[in-house]
Order: C-alpha cells, then sequence, then structure tokens
C-alpha cells in the first residue's frame, strides 16, 4: 500500500481535531516497523482502536518496498506509476466509447501497454542502475516487537 493511501485510511478512522498530529506520528514511523508497531500501540492507547487496527492490518504490505536495492525505495514505495498508468489506459479508452466485444477492449488495452512499454524501455529512466529490479530473498524481514 502506498503511504499517502495508508495515512489517509488512518485518519479516516480518527476525530478531525487528531489529524495534524497523528498524520506527523504515521510519517515519521514510516521507515520502521517497530516503530509502525509503537504507533499502533499508542492509537490504541489513547482509544482509538479502529485507527491502531488499521495500522497493524498495513505494516507489512507498507515495508514489501524494503526488498528492493535501497537505491530504489523513494520510488517504488508508491503506486504513482500504477496511478499514471490507470489514468492512461482510461483517457485512451474513453475516446472510443462503448467497445463491441470483450477482444477489442483487451486489444486495445494490450497496445496502450506496449507503448508504455517501449516508451519507459527506450526513452525514460525512472529507476537508476538496472532496468530490472533483482531481489536475492523475497522474503520480507520483519522483527516481532
Amino acid at each position: 500500500m502506498c503511504h499517502v493511501h495508508f495515512i489517509r485510511a488512518v485518519l479516516r478512522k480518527l476525530p478531525k481535531r487528531q489529524h495534524k498530529e497523528i498524520a506527523q506520528l504515521l510519517k515519521e514511523s514510516l521507515s520502521d516497523p517497530r516503530r509502525l508497531q509503537e504507533c499502533a500501540d499508542e492509537l490504541e492507547i489513547r482509544g482509538f482502536s479502529r485507527a491502531a487496527d488499521t495500522v497493524e492490518r498495513f505494516i507489512p504490505g507498507l515495508l514489501n518496498y524494503r526488498i528492493a536495492p535501497q537505491d530504489h525505495w523513494r520510488k517504488i514505495r508508491t503506486i504513482t506509476m500504477l496511478e499514471r498508468l490507470n489514468k492512461e489506459l482510461k483517457r485512451r479508452s474513453r475516446t472510443i466509447g462503448a467497445f463491441p466485444n470483450d477482444a477489442s477492449l483487451i486489444r486495445l488495452a494490450g497496445t496502450i501497454l506496449m507503448d508504455i512499454n517501449e516508451e519507459w524501455i527506450t526513452s525514460r529512466r525512472y529507476l537508476s542502475g538496472s532496468d530490472v529490479i533483482v531481489c536475492q530473498d523475497t522474503r520480507a524481514e520483519f522483527t516481532a516487537v
């Protein structure tokens, strides 16, 4: 889950007057799984059990970007690339309007994805270093608190 969407999900479970303080606490806690757990415990102590449950539920998904090399963390911890891709698919499919069948929609989506892939390979570098992120271990390491 994207950090921004995580913070929004937690803040929806809190009273408005607490938003600024808790948002800052969450931002500071996002760098370490132990600090996130401490943040969840603090929310529980303050009586915000729904917000604490949300934090605990999303801890593993928030830190999965840490499997990749540290140089890539800043770029892949958000879902910005996926959001741009969805926006482009929506923009190009709206011009068509109604599709005659499922196959025509799949063909259009496939060509759009191939165009975007070719553009990323040939012209733009989103990630430094290699084109492919190779991870040695696919298991995230979390320590119990």
